[in-house]
């Protein structure tokens, strides 16, 4: 298996690790721009596509703004894509978006929470149940997230970048998407009036309204201890998640718990990817680069 990387940060040796768990013989490429960069362990650095050939899938974890170009530059190589999100950092790629899909390529955008053990539970146990309501928060501290690298230079404090905490943390949007599809209608307020003093939103709020219930989320990046939470008030009691302990409980009873951490769900994403999306299984994919985009309406429409 041959694997080509655009990207090569922090998220991207994430999918590498998981990569050398499933497949410890894959060859992996990094598509690289300055000769003088540090040579990665097991990576073998490229300056130009034409040096590989026959590449099984991309993996695309560069800046969210160079996004649009990487996917336009790989076009004709029409291999699989795995993208980390989010998709864009704007909504001008409705063009490029039908140019992927006339082509025929299979499309994987990165909504590893779907993999959180507690999230999957969940995705199963509200099945039948009356929901009134839903509440989603997800705070947490910017300064903490790279240690020993100055957060207003990294792509999430700046706006320009495609950064902000509204779209950043774009996985509580898609993983109530997953849980209870679209809403029929959003409202959403963003602010960047905190301490941190960023150029990206630091705050965020949605209303997501849906036939039945409404479900709100509140997403920062300046709650210095970590709290992610997923609470859905059904008629029958109270469910309540919390994604890093990776519990649920009913009415304040301990329901489930996994060892799994977030880090964790790397790998069984990547399998997903390998196992389904590369070998085009429409009936066993989700979040291809249709439905990611339409996720991203939800973050940035007006």
């Amino acid at each position: 298996m041959k694997i080509l990387f655009v990207g090569l940060g922090a998220i991207a040796r994430k999918h590498i690790k998981a990569i050398r768990q499933i497949a410890p013989d894959a060859v992996i490429y990094a598509l690289r721009r300055n000769r003088l960069l540090t040579i990665e362990e097991g990576v073998v650095n490229v300056f130009d596509l034409g040096e590989v050939s026959e590449i099984d899938f991309v993996i695309i974890s560069n800046p969210t703004s160079e996004h649009e170009s990487t996917i336009r530059t790989l076009l004709h190589l029409n291999v699989p894509l795995f993208i980390e999100k989010p998709l864009f950092h704007n909504l001008n790629q409705d063009k490029l978006v039908q140019s992927v899909v006339d082509k025929g390529i299979s499309t994987y955008v990165a909504c590893n929470l779907r993999f959180l053990d507690s999230l999957v539970f969940v995705h199963e146990f509200i099945k039948g149940k009356r929901v009134n309501e839903v509440n989603v928060y997800c705070g947490s501290y910017l300064p903490n997230w790279r240690p020993n690298v100055d957060f207003r230079k990294v792509y999430s404090a700046n706006k320009e970048m495609g950064g902000g905490v509204h779209i950043d943390l774009i996985h509580e949007i898609d993983y109530l998407v997953w849980l209870f599809g679209f809403p029929k209608l959003t409202k959403k307020e963003f602010s960047n009036v905190s301490s941190l003093n960023i150029s990206a939103y630091d705050y965020a709020n949605y209303l997501m309204l849906y036939d039945d219930f409404a479900a709100n989320i509140v997403l920062n990046y300046y709650r210095r201890s970590p709290k992610r939470s997923l609470e859905i008030i059904c008629e029958e009691g109270e469910c309540t998640v919390d994604l890093l302990k990776n519990e649920v409980r009913w009415n304040g009873e301990l329901i489930f718990s996994s060892k799994q951490t977030i880090v964790d769900t790397y790998q069984p994403q990547m399998e997903f990817f390998i196992q389904n999306v590369m070998q085009r299984s429409k009936e066993k994919g989700f979040n291809d680069i249709v439905e990611a985009y339409n996720i991203l309406k939800i973050c940035l429409e007006d």
